[in-house]
């Protein structure tokens, strides 16, 4: 699944091929890194400044699912706003060692890194979570597969996060509550639909 991500693009995501900056909270301009030779496609800034405006800058108290999760810049940017909880889920084991050390480096008692399959992930867990970020390979159909099995892990109001290279629409039951572009990248902010 890793080599088929996305590559890192001139698109500021980082201030160097294999690390991305936090750009908000406790951590602010503290720095996350990956395997050199990794081609995750990390969140840019300016998308993740984006997001976090969405979500209302902090997010206190709130309990986090970062799927498909790579540098997991999304999952430590939640932390560093005051999530109480983040789970990180990674399938590439040196990429999930690298989410340990960033861990460890930001001490982030809070984060829990499982390496294994993010819709198998789904299909076992009993958790639910407040804010979910799916940024899986574009082209792998794994967006719409995770759409398909994350109302019954979310609390009520929750919102989900996901990165594209196309509009992205999971249908019914979801609704699109706010939505933007930059430069290739689609993103979009999903809830379900109240009756």
């Amino acid at each position: 699944m890793i080599a088929a991500r996305r590559n890192a693009s001139a698109r500021g995501a980082a201030p160097g091929r294999n690390r991305v900056r936090i750009v908000g909270g406790e951590w602010r301009s503290r720095l996350v890194r990956f395997p050199p030779a990794s081609p995750l496609r990390p969140t840019p800034d300016r998308v993740r400044e984006t997001l976090f405006n969405w979500l209302g800058q902090r997010l206190d108290g709130r309990a986090v699912l970062d799927l498909f999760a790579g540098s997991g810049v999304l999952g430590f940017e939640a932390l560093s706003r005051g999530a109480a909880r983040a789970v990180f889920v990674e399938r590439d084991r040196q990429v999930a060692a690298s989410l340990r050390e960033a861990a460890r480096e930001l001490g982030a008692a809070n984060a829990q890194i499982v390496e294994g399959d993010a819709l198998a992930f789904l299909g076992r867990c009993t958790e639910r979570f407040d804010v979910v970020f799916v940024d899986p390979p574009y082209e792998s159909g794994l967006a719409e597969r995770a759409f398909g099995m994350l109302a019954q892990r979310l609390n009520p109001h929750a919102r989900v996060y996901v990165e594209s290279a196309q509009r992205f629409e999971p249908g019914a039951p979801w609704v699109a509550s706010r939505e933007g572009r930059a430069g290739a990248v689609r993103y979009a902010l999903f809830e379900l639909a109240t009756p």
